[in-house]
């Protein structure tokens, strides 16, 4: 399930690393090489560019179970992002991944920490090869350096909106340089660094790679940016979206199933690869949605909520049998299924490898561009009739196989249907921040579920970890 292989492979940062901030830059390598001498070819730094995808790809907890020594990348960010919402939870009330569901996420949760620290092993990795940038060959240069930008960006993008103002780290600093390490910058200056970074990205790259940076995935992160300022650039993100749309170059799936099984497809601007029965390429999330027979380590996690279910059955379409499915009690996610599963057996079967799981993590796709593209046009309205917004809404409605001809959208419909095309890909909670509703939806569905959910909440802890080792440097969110 993969056409490039990430390196396993880490360059120890040795510019940066001592005692005092290894625990920041975890994880260790398990093979490091002094950076002074390793790069010394154009071959040398692009196994540098692709450590940096390997950061985002992270270990799978199944095959390395030591949270300390071995990063996640993304393969927490559901627990981070749709259980936080009111889309999923966790199978149990027990153990720290059932903490997110709960909205009771204290800064010493590890799996928050460790994608904290995932995401600025990512900035880290990005800064580092920007040294080495001249070692390449010339005609490379400038797209290596739009690759390290665009990931430095797309780790800073996922930091500031969960965080809120973190550290903006965009050069390797010595080991003593704790101001820079653990200074907290405001979010509006962390944002300016996001949009240099994929503007530069987008001006250098093609749309060559699915698996790699490319000009649209640029050009729709940085939509996305501009859609989640305190104050929108709805014209600018307009103007992206439809750049990617006119760019011929992508196009939605006649086939729902095959958005997910027939991976790099049409559809897909830019994946995060995994390997199947690879155990130092492949991913632990897809088995952990399976909790009718645990076909992970855990007990089921991304348990979809009853009020998605609802959704599903008033607006899925066909969409809503390729995206979950109900055993006895249980209603799990079916997008990831482990290569090789049959759901139509009792028990179901996940495969021969379903801890080793080869599925792609969809970072962004053309259909949550077109409905990007609805978003900025409405530029914060309660409704819009405008032609191009209903094409695009349209078309993503037309795929899912909904009868009925929109001619006005409100902002409600766009919610619900970006919850109902784009559940279990982690959107949700950044859709409810960007539409400004996460505080009353949240609220209710707490109140429904029996949770506590109070407005701090929206943003999470920053790990105690790092406080702990910045000597008091690093400040806390408030509440926490």
């Amino acid at each position: 399930m993969k056409h490039i292989k990430y390196l396993i492979f880490a360059v120890t940062m040795s510019v940066i690393v001592s005692c005092d901030t290894e625990e920041f830059l975890n994880p260790l390598p398990d093979t490091a090489v002094a950076v002074d001498g390793f790069f010394q070819s154009d071959a040398d730094v692009l196994s540098g560019i692709y450590g940096i995808y390997d950061a985002l790809q992270g270990v799978n907890s199944n095959t390395q179970s030591n949270i300390g020594n071995f990063n996640r990348g993304v393969q927490f960010e559901h627990l981070l992002t749709e259980h936080r919402t009111d889309n999923t939870r966790n199978a149990t009330l027990e153990g720290s991944k059932a903490d997110f569901h709960r909205y009771v996420v204290n800064a010493n949760n590890v799996e928050s920490e460790d994608y904290y620290a995932s995401m600025y092993e990512v900035i880290f990795r990005a800064n580092n090869i920007l040294d080495f940038i001249d070692i390449a060959d010339e005609g490379n240069q400038a797209k290596y350096t739009a690759e390290a930008k665009f990931l430095r960006a797309y780790a800073y993008f996922k930091l500031v909106r969960m965080f809120g103002a973190v550290p903006l780290v965009t050069a390797t600093v010595g080991p003593t340089e704790n101001e820079a390490l653990f200074t907290r910058i405001p979010e509006a200056q962390v944002y300016d660094q996001i949009i240099a970074d994929l503007q530069e990205a987008a001006s250098m790259l093609d749309n060559s790679s699915k698996s790699r940076a490319s000009k649209a995935a640029a050009q729709g992160v940085l939509a996305k940016v501009y859609l989640s300022l305190a104050s929108p650039d709805y014209a600018a993100a307009q103007q992206l979206c439809e750049s990617i749309v006119n760019s011929g170059d992508f196009g939605l799936e006649s086939d729902f199933h095959d958005v997910f099984y027939n991976e790099l497809n049409n559809e897909i601007i830019f994946a995060i690869q995994y390997e199947t029965g690879n155990s130092a390429e492949s991913q632990s999330f897809s088995s952990e949605f399976t909790s009718s027979t645990r076909a992970g380590s855990e007990d089921g996690q991304n348990i979809v909520n009853e009020n998605l279910v609802l959704d599903f059955a008033a607006y899925g379409g066909n969409r809503t049998a390729e995206s979950y499915v109900t055993f006895g009690t249980s209603n799990e996610v079916i997008k990831f299924l482990p290569e090789g599963s049959d759901i139509t057996t009792t028990p179901p079967s996940y495969g021969p490898s379903a801890r080793d799981a080869g599925n792609d993590y969809i970072a962004l796709r053309y259909a949550d561009v077109l409905l990007m593209h609805v978003e900025a046009i409405m530029a914060g309205s309660a409704s819009t009739s405008n032609a191009a917004a209903l094409a695009s809404f349209q078309a993503v409605r037309d795929r899912a196989g909904l009868p009925a001809t929109v001619s006005t959208i409100t902002k409600e419909n766009l919610l619900v249907e970006r919850r109902v095309e784009l559940a279990f890909e982690n959107q949700r909670w950044f859709d409810l921040l960007r539409f400004g509703v996460a505080e009353a939806v949240l609220s209710s569905h707490s109140a429904e579920m029996g949770y506590v959910f109070d407005a701090r909440k929206l943003l999470l802890p920053i790990p105690a970890r790092e406080i702990n080792i910045s000597d008091g440097l690093l400040t806390q969110n408030p509440g926490y």
